[in-house]
């Protein structure tokens, strides 16, 4: 008798061997696998998720103990999700990395009527407005549940927004019949990702829930900050060469103005400041007879010189390398930067 009580329990039935080896292939087949809550969700909707994921990612749903032998029996340390296999889970895997497959489950939620006994995922909150509803009995249920309502212009009005539960308390059947009455739907049904693993690295919600424009962002006005480095220490990179001969261009331009250097690409430039000199000079001299005829009555050239305006554009080079001469390299940075993003975030 002891010895076919034995036998029987060794003998682990075909279709649980046929599971557990078909979620073995799964967490062998994508990138990124993770166990996800499904408490809560109906058969038809987890059905309309499935069909929803397919050809991003696969959703399994099998016995805890199933899952926890096929999670044991992997490698690569895929075993530490075994601690988030607890209550009504599933097995998901992707292709994407786990930042894209966040986001997409955290999109694929839908917002849902919540039943008496539940616990509000968030404050549920009444707005202020009219209820559309005729005098009656439910005017006392709003002002029950901590509603402020009254009656106005033959209607039930909120009067003001009114928080009828905090985040973590009990839904009341008197609340969730209100909730229900206004079509007030304070949760959201989806995959909830526990933990998910992928290049070695466990993965929790928490690290995954990220602003993508405030990250994208950061990344910018480092990436700017950098070139504003290079330039300003005159460290040239295949990303400020351009930046940096232009300035040199301009700083040497003004070094030669100010030196009177002749040369062919200055002359121009010389011979217009001089005038300038020369003429802001005569315009100084009150005896006109002391004048040559063509400097008789010149006013003064207005004080925008070739120097100040040298000066002025190494200066602004200077404090803003990245204006208008980094532009086109702007550019093709930030299409660099918006391209790594995409395949960091899915």
């Amino acid at each position: 008798m002891s010895a076919e009580g034995d036998h029987q329990t060794e003998t682990v039935p075909d279709w649980k061997r046929e599971e557990v080896a078909d979620l073995a292939e799964l967490i062998d087949t994508y990138e990124s696998v993770g166990i996800v809550s499904i408490a809560g969700i109906p058969s038809r909707q987890l059905q309309a998720m499935r069909r929803d994921l397919h050809g991003s990612a696969e959703l399994r749903v099998a016995r805890n103990t199933l899952l926890v032998r096929a999670l044991d029996d992997a490698d690569d340390g895929v075993e530490e999700l075994t601690d988030e296999v607890d209550g009504q889970v599933g097995l998901i895997g992707a292709d994407a990395n786990p930042f894209g497959l966040y986001r997409e489950l955290e999109a694929s939620k839908t917002p849902a009527p919540i039943n008496a006994g539940e616990v509000a995922p968030n404050p549920i909150e009444i707005p202020e407005g009219d209820t559309g509803i005729d005098p009656g009995p439910f005017v006392g249920e709003l002002q029950q549940v901590g509603a402020a309502a009254r009656i106005m212009d033959g209607s039930i009005q909120v009067t003001e927004d009114s928080t009828v539960l905090e985040e973590g308390e009990e839904v009341s059947q008197t609340l969730a019949n209100v909730l229900g009455e206004l079509e007030i739907e304070p949760k959201e049904v989806g995959l909830d990702l526990r933990s998910v693993y992928a290049d070695g690295i466990l993965f929790e919600p928490d690290e995954l829930a990220i602003d993508i424009d405030e990250y994208r962002a950061d990344v910018e006005a480092a990436a700017a900050a950098g070139r504003n480095l290079s330039v300003n220490a005159a460290y040239p990179t295949a990303e400020t060469a351009g930046t940096l001969l232009g300035k040199g261009s301009t700083e040497a331009k003004s070094l030669g103005l100010e030196a009177a250097i002749a040369s062919p690409a200055l002359a121009d430039d010389l011979v217009s400041r001089a005038d300038a000199q020369m003429r802001a000079l005569a315009a100084n001299i009150d005896d006109e007879e002391a004048l040559p005829e063509e400097l008789r009555g010149v006013t003064a050239p207005a004080e925008t010189g070739d120097d100040e305006s040298s000066d002025d554009q190494s200066a602004d080079t200077e404090s803003e390398p990245d204006a208008d001469a980094d532009d086109e390299d702007d550019d093709d940075d930030d299409g660099d930067a918006s391209e790594g993003l995409g395949e960091m975030f899915g």
